[in-house]
């Protein structure tokens, strides 16, 4: 039997010459599902909406929630949910529920201070030689992170690594993405 909801955030890291980190953070269990893509568009989110799907198969109903951005609001994302969510019961799968953010509303998407955190630490800086070198960072970082919530576990709303610009509360006068990045 399933129970249980999971809110999930997720996002897309900003364009490089490199792959892009696309991630998602599960609000309850602080614990981030990651991703290299190539580009940002609706084929990428239907990945990760099918990835958090089977992540979470013991859950009755995912709420991803996201920003406004083209790709994450399109009709062919909004057609794939409702096809899996017909699917739900006869998979034994969660439903989906999408709840994207109001345009210009960043201070509500919490995973921004996960990225800030992970830039931070990670890729402002660096010296890598190559992008396999800072994606191998990044998975250590994103792992190291996961594991210190599996033993320490806390939702995510307060303080969320301790490398973030910001407290990670949904609060107006809070934006959680760094200007600068």
């Amino acid at each position: 039997m399933r129970s249980g909801r999971s809110p999930i955030s997720a996002a897309m890291a900003e364009k490089s010459r490199n792959p892009l980190i696309t991630a998602a953070l599960e609000l309850r269990t602080n614990q981030v599902t990651h991703f290299y893509s190539e580009q940002k568009n609706t084929s990428e989110m239907i990945k990760m909406v099918n990835l958090l799907r089977r992540e979470h198969k013991s859950m009755a109903k995912l709420y991803i929630s996201w920003d406004a951005a083209g790709w994450h609001i399109s009709k062919a994302l909004g057609q794939h949910v409702e096809f899996l969510n017909d699917w739900a019961e006869f998979d034994s799968a969660p439903k989906i529920e999408l709840a994207p953010l109001p345009s210009r509303a960043q201070f509500l998407n919490v995973i921004e201070s996960v990225f800030s955190g992970m830039s931070r630490a990670i890729i402002h800086n660096s010296d890598f030689e190559n992008a396999s070198q800072a994606m191998e960072a990044i998975d250590a970082h994103f792992a190291n992170r996961n594991e210190f919530y599996r033993l320490h576990p806390k939702r995510a709303g307060r303080k969320l690594w301790g490398q973030e610009r910001s407290e990670a509360d949904f609060l107006e006068e809070n934006n959680c993405k760094d200007p600068r990045y």
